[in-house]
């Protein structure tokens, strides 16, 4: 009986170990599969997130201390066979906005930003919205449509786009703006909804600022 026991026991070892390994490698497929494909948003950038003392409006100056998101691209809001990319917005300011159609201050915040874009963007800035945790496309697509919003959005359901934000970007907080300057550098963020005035003219200071690129900081 005591034999029968013993091994028992090592045959209970061996399947517990071949679980583990099988979990081990089905985790690694899973994350493996997170960060690839043709939807999926590589990590990486040099812009990392800080908001001395707790601050909602952060501005990044001098230029040569701004760093950069990381890629973003994803399928077109409206048009899910078009993809939409940072790099699409060459030499632009571009002001990049999280929103979501389930979420109370985007709503109120959205013809804001239509506002500026319209006053803005014969000067060389762009517009460019991250739907996120909307699994009805349908109601993000009415949201735009019933605003009359006229510049795009990525759709993002699951935030994958947030990855480009930025170490430590604060992914609760919704609505959320960044603007990068001509050389994609992030120049201000605001964790907050916002008004026409308070976005204009940090825009309209960056669409004037020289362009001369020094890269990221070092």
């Amino acid at each position: 009986m005591r034999g029968r026991g013993r091994i028992a026991s090592v045959s209970s070892a061996i399947r517990r170990h071949i679980i583990a390994g099988v979990s081990a490698v089905l985790l690694g497929a899973a994350v493996s599969g997170c960060s690839s494909g043709d939807d999926a948003v590589a990590q990486g950038g040099t812009f990392e997130f800080v908001s001395p003392g707790g601050q909602v409006d952060i501005l990044y100056d001098p230029p040569q201390t701004r760093g950069r998101p990381g890629p973003i691209r994803g399928p077109d809001l409206m048009d899910p066979s078009r993809m939409i990319a940072l790099e699409d917005f060459t030499g632009q300011v571009v002001v990049i906005n999280v929103w979501g159609q389930w979420c109370g201050p985007c709503r109120t915040e959205m013809p804001e930003l239509q506002r500026v874009y319209n006053a803005t963007r014969t000067a060389g800035v762009a517009f460019l919205g991250i739907d996120v945790r909307d699994n009805n496309r349908q109601a993000a697509v009415d949201f735009i449509v019933d605003r009359k919003v006229t510049f795009p959005s990525i759709y993002d359901p699951p935030m994958r786009t947030m990855i480009a934000l930025g170490a430590r970007y604060p992914t609760t907080v919704i609505p959320s703006t960044i603007v990068l300057d001509r050389a994609h550098r992030v120049a201000a963020v605001f964790l907050r909804a916002l008004l026409a005035e308070d976005l204009e003219p940090v825009v309209r200071r960056l669409a004037v600022e020289p362009t001369t690129d020094t890269g990221p900081p070092q």
